[in-house]
C-alpha cells in the first residue's frame, strides 16, 4: 500500500455516509465499535473494524503494512472516537474503508472538522449511565389498538391469522409489531460482578398512571424515546445478549422503530450464527426439536432461579390495562436477571473456548 501523502489529495468527509470510492484519500471521524484480529491465508495479521456514526456504519480494514494504525486500533478503548485516514474500496458489493492512519481523539480535544452531532446520539442523554460492554435486554409488549376500532380488512386479517395459529386475537396483536407496541424494556449489565441485581426498566406508562409510585429503577418515557434509547445503548455495547432476541425481540423493536421513524443504528439480525454484536442464547442452547428449550427450562437445568413467578406473558396485557406497570416491569426485570445468569454460565464454560468469541473485542 502506498503512503497516502504520496498518492495525492485528501478530502474531509462530514460523516461515514458521505464516503465513496474516489481518486483521493478520506479523513473521517467515527466511533470504534468492534475489532477483529484475523490472518490472511499467508499468515499475515490484519484487523476488521466496525466503524459507526449517526449516519451509518462501515467496515474498516487495517493491513499489516499499516503497523502504527494496527497498534492504535488494538489499544483503543470501547466506544473510542477515532480520526482515520484511508481510501474506500468495494468488496463483495459493499464499501469498506482501508485504513492507513488512525488515532484516538482524547475527550478534551476538539479537532478541526469534527462535528460531535455526527457521533454522539442525543438519545444517550437519558440512559448514558446504563452503557455497558455486555448489554442484556428483554421486552414486554401489548396490543397497541382497540380491536373493535380496526379497519374491516385489518380485523379480518387478524381473525384469520388468529384462527390459523389457534390464538386469541388480543394475544396475537401483542405479538405483532404492526398491531402491538413495546411497553417495557429491561436492561442489565451482563458482566456485573455477582450477577445482574441492578436492572433498569424503561417503560411506557398507560393512561392515568401515577408516576409518583415509580421505583427508582423504573424510567418512564414514550415508545419512540424507549426505542431511541435502546439503539443508542446497543451502539455502545460490544455484545448485546438476549434469549430468543432474533426470533422475537429484535424484529419487533426494528419494526416499531420503522413505524416511529427511529433509525435502527445497529445490525442485530445479520450473520445469524455470529456471536457479536448480538448473542442470542437460544441459538447456542436450543435443542433443535429434541426437547423444550424455553428460558425457565434452561434455568431449571442449570440450577438458576427461574424468572417465572406469579406472572407470565399472557398476563402482561391485562395488567397494562389495569395500570399495573410496576408489576410488568418487575416481571421483565426477572427475565433479564435470569438471562444474565445463563449468559455468564455460557461465557465462562462454553464461549471462552470458542475461537469466534475470543477473536472479537472492542
Amino acid at each position: 500500500m502506498n503512503d497516502p501523502e504520496m498518492r495525492g489529495r485528501v478530502a474531509q468527509a462530514p460523516n461515514l455516509a458521505a464516503l465513496h470510492p474516489a481518486d483521493h484519500d478520506w479523513d473521517v471521524f467515527a466511533q470504534l465499535r468492534t475489532v477483529k484480529e484475523l490472518q490472511t491465508k499467508a499468515g499475515k495479521p490484519f484487523l476488521v473494524l466496525e466503524l459507526g456514526d449517526l449516519s451509518g456504519s462501515i467496515e474498516g480494514k487495517v493491513w499489516s503494512n499499516s503497523a502504527e494504525a494496527m497498534a492504535a486500533a488494538k489499544a483503543a478503548a470501547p466506544g473510542s472516537l477515532l480520526k482515520l485516514r484511508g481510501r474506500v474500496d468495494e468488496y463483495q458489493g459493499k464499501g469498506q474503508f482501508v485504513v492507513d492512519r488512525l488515532r484516538v481523539v482524547p475527550d478534551d480535544e476538539k479537532p478541526e472538522g469534527y462535528d460531535p452531532e455526527q457521533i454522539v446520539d442525543p438519545a444517550l442523554a437519558a440512559v448514558e449511565d446504563l452503557c455497558c460492554r455486555t448489554l442484556v435486554f428483554d421486552i414486554e409488549t401489548v396490543p397497541a389498538h382497540d380491536r373493535r376500532e380496526l379497519p374491516t380488512s385489518i380485523a379480518a386479517a387478524l381473525s384469520e391469522s388468529a384462527t390459523q395459529k389457534e390464538m386469541e386475537p388480543a394475544a396475537l396483536m401483542g405479538m405483532s409489531p404492526f398491531l402491538g407496541k413495546v411497553v417495557s424494556l429491561a436492561i442489565g449489565d451482563g458482566d456485573a460482578e455477582g450477577g445482574i441485581d441492578d436492572v433498569t426498566v424503561l417503560a411506557v406508562p398507560p393512561p392515568g398512571f401515577d408516576a409518583s409510585a415509580c421505583p427508582k429503577w423504573l424510567r418512564l418515557m414514550d415508545e419512540a424515546e424507549l426505542l431511541r434509547a435502546f439503539w443508542a445503548l446497543c451502539s455502545r455495547a460490544e455484545t448485546v445478549v438476549s434469549f430468543n432476541g432474533r426470533g422475537f425481540d429484535v424484529p419487533f423493536l426494528a419494526a416499531r422503530s420503522l413505524i416511529h421513524g427511529v433509525p435502527v443504528r445497529v445490525d442485530l439480525m445479520s450473520q445469524r450464527f455470529s456471536l457479536r454484536p448480538h448473542l442470542d442464547l437460544l441459538e447456542i442452547l436450543s435443542q433443535k426439536g429434541r426437547g423444550p428449550s424455553k428460558l425457565d427450562v434452561i434455568c431449571w437445568a442449570l440450577g438458576i432461579q427461574s424468572p417465572k413467578g406469579e406472572m407470565d406473558g399472557s398476563m402482561v396485557a391485562p395488567a397494562y390495562e389495569r395500570g399495573d406497570l410496576v408489576k410488568i416491569a418487575e416481571y421483565n426485570a426477572h427475565d433479564v436477571r435470569a438471562t444474565g445468569a445463563v449468559y455468564r454460565r455460557c461465557r465462562d464454560l462454553l464461549l471462552r473456548y470458542r475461537s469466534d468469541w475470543a477473536a472479537a473485542r472492542k
